[in-house]
């Protein structure tokens, strides 16, 4: 646990957001000597880790070969990216491969790369039955190229059930610690792959300086070298010194480039960054990456300086390859050829779209859902508006990742990782991880650690919930199914009575998080905070010792989670000031993505911790720390 603030981490923005800088930056200062000694060591395991592997002249070699046996048909197929439901049928758990879909995007489009689950995660067996008819009907084809699959690996193999999920990246950040950080990149890798997934759309290298922004947590925070550490870090994790290993998969650095930064604070609205910010804070975490030798980029959905990414040639060209010398492949984000449309109205049509983001610099498009990038950069190429030579480019690059990945030799999953999936070690890696990521922002008169024999209440609406403590990207997008959550691993509430036994604890609501209706959407909030006891809180405060209130956020990613206000919803703060008025010593839990702002109930608090989104282990940790027991 970090005892004062991580400041290079959006928990410096949560101090100044949440609290008075009274006692608490005094205690930052009194621990200043620890930070950097934290960042000294860092530095030379950065420098260890940026040492990137030596070029693999053979995948090269290979990929020039086969290019040259490729028909024009051929090479656009492979720079076409679909959705699994462009190959199969049902939703959930009851997703199956539809032969004549499948045939249709294998073998007459010949698709180059296959990506996401139909909606919830899935078992390894599904998993494995999947993948193998897609890579079988590759096989199929004249040329025998294998797909690549891809898929969003943020914390954990998080579409697979089953998986060890870590702490969310802002909280990995408020580690300090690039070897753990590997550590849990290794695990993602290995159970990524051990479902015979060999492509990650991640780390996000997003700089986390806009606090409103719905992704922020998938951010290492605010400062371009804590973000270059870990970013470095994830990349060596998932990659190795050889990636073409068994258990290692390709990273993405993502998204390329100033995505994190839009003004309004919405996801996918416009940024505004001069040259100079660009340069000094945006860039470096992906340049720092990309000399550690990433072999993929996802490019930016949005625009910068009235320019959208996807059609600029001087972030995906001059930028991306002549300066950073990046050699891998760039892929879209989803639908944003089409975007260049319908958002951003600087094409005319999607053929025109096609043209500009494939002269700017894209190599493969996550399309995802129809065949039209394919039909548009064919008609192109032969009718001489995209030279062959660009096609060539971004083809010898796809397929010198699958090369290199071993796909040629290796297209299905290997059972030997099984063995290796979901392990009491990786666990226990994911405790460490969510036991450091604790920051402890206020501890008035030593009021932490508690004793176990004091009377506690336990209240919020993030006491009681694995769902707060994971966020978004767990077992479905938005990570809202608490179906789908593991059993055995205990809430915030959970632990603390594990520890304190329940015979000392008592359990209010207070608050409750639910689901907007209708399901995430690009209008509505994905959640929605109401009232549901807060005088039944207020009354067990009053016989309590001390009172636990876990505040925070539900789960939420992308546009269902744009908010205006940082301020805590009103039921929250109202519950706060009713459980403060009983006079008890209270300590703040705050289970949250962003900065939320607390100062209306701040000055209540004896004690406030920041959880960040520690994930499935993360209800131990918080018990762990509250309780002295780390």
């Amino acid at each position: 646990m970090k005892r004062t603030i991580a400041t290079f981490t959006l928990a410096a923005l949560s101090l100044h957001a949440l609290t008075p800088a009274t006692g608490v930056a005094r205690q930052q200062a009194a621990s200043g000597a620890g930070h950097s000694a934290e960042v000294a060591d860092s530095h030379a395991v950065f420098r260890r880790m940026s040492r990137p592997p030596a070029p693999n002249a053979e995948a090269a070699r290979r990929a020039d070969e086969l290019l040259a046996k490729m028909t024009l048909e051929e090479k656009v197929g492979q720079m076409t990216q679909l959705e699994i439901s462009m190959v199969s049928d049902g939703r959930n758990q009851e997703i199956k491969i539809n032969p004549a879909k499948l045939e249709r995007a294998v073998g007459k489009y010949g698709v180059g790369s296959i990506l996401n689950v139909a909606d919830q995660a899935l078992t390894l067996d599904r998993w494995h039955d999947t993948i193998r008819q897609i890579q079988d009907a590759a096989k199929r084809t004249r040329l025998r190229v294998p797909v690549l699959y891809g898929i969003d690996t943020i914390h954990g193999a998080n579409y697979v059930q089953g998986a060890t999920l870590f702490p969310q990246p802002l909280a990995m950040a408020a580690t300090w610690n690039p070897e753990l950080m590997m550590r849990g990149s290794e695990v993602a890798a290995i159970e990524t792959r051990a479902a015979g997934i060999p492509w990650t759309f991640s780390p996000v290298l997003d700089i986390g300086r806009q606090p409103l922004w719905p992704r922020l947590w998938e951010t290492f925070g605010e400062d371009p070298y804590l973000a270059s550490v870990m970013g470095v870090a994830t990349v060596r994790g998932y990659e190795g010194t050889d990636v073409s290993a068994p258990e290692r998969v390709a990273a993405c650095l993502k998204h390329y480039l100033g995505y994190g930064l839009p003004l309004s604070g919405r996801d996918r609205t416009p940024a505004w960054i001069p040259e100079i910010y660009l340069r000094e804070y945006v860039l470096p975490p992906f340049k720092a990456a990309v000399d550690a030798g990433a072999r993929t980029v996802m490019v930016n959905s949005g625009e910068i300086n009235g320019v959208p990414v996807h059609a600029s040639r001087h972030i995906l060209t001059d930028i991306l390859r002549k300066e950073l010398g990046f050699k891998g492949v760039a892929v879209s984000d989803w639908e944003d050829i089409k975007k260049l449309v319908t958002i951003h109205r600087v094409a005319a049509d999607e053929k025109e779209a096609t043209r500009m983001s494939v002269m700017a610099g894209i190599d493969m498009t996550m399309v995802p859902s129809d065949y039209s990038f394919a039909d548009h950069l064919l008609a192109l190429a032969r009718e001489g508006a995209v030279p062959q030579s660009r096609i060539d480019e971004a083809v010898r690059r796809i397929l010198t990742l699958k090369f290199e990945l071993g796909l040629f030799e290796r297209p299905l999953p290997d059972a030997s990782l099984v063995a290796k999936f979901g392990t009491a070690e990786s666990r226990r890696a994911s405790l460490e991880a969510a036991r450091e990521a604790m920051t402890l922002l206020k501890n008035t008169n030593d009021l932490l650690p508690l004793d176990k024999s004091r009377k506690v209440l336990v209240t919020g609406p993030t006491a009681d919930s694995l769902v707060s403590l994971n966020n978004g990207w767990t077992y479905v997008w938005q990570g809202s199914e608490e179906s789908l959550y593991p059993k055995d691993r205990p809430t915030i509430r959970g632990a603390i009575e594990a520890k304190a036994g329940k015979g000392n604890v008592t359990y209010v609501p207070g608050t409750r998080i639910t689901r907007a209706p209708g399901g995430p959407s690009n209008t509505t909030p994905t959640d929605i905070d109401a009232e549901v006891d807060i005088a039944a809180a207020a009354r067990a405060a009053r016989a309590a010792d001390v009172v636990v209130l876990c505040l925070g956020e539900g789960s939420y990613t992308e546009t269902p989670g744009n908010i205006t206000d940082l301020t805590l919803p009103e039921p929250q703060l109202k519950l706060a000031e009713a459980v403060a008025a009983a006079g008890k010593p209270v300590v703040f839990v705050l289970v949250e993505g962003r900065p939320r702002i607390i100062n209306r109930i701040a000055d209540s608090a004896g004690a406030i911790l920041m959880a960040y989104n520690p994930g499935n282990e993360g209800g131990q940790a918080v018990a762990d720390v509250l309780f002295g027991d780390y």
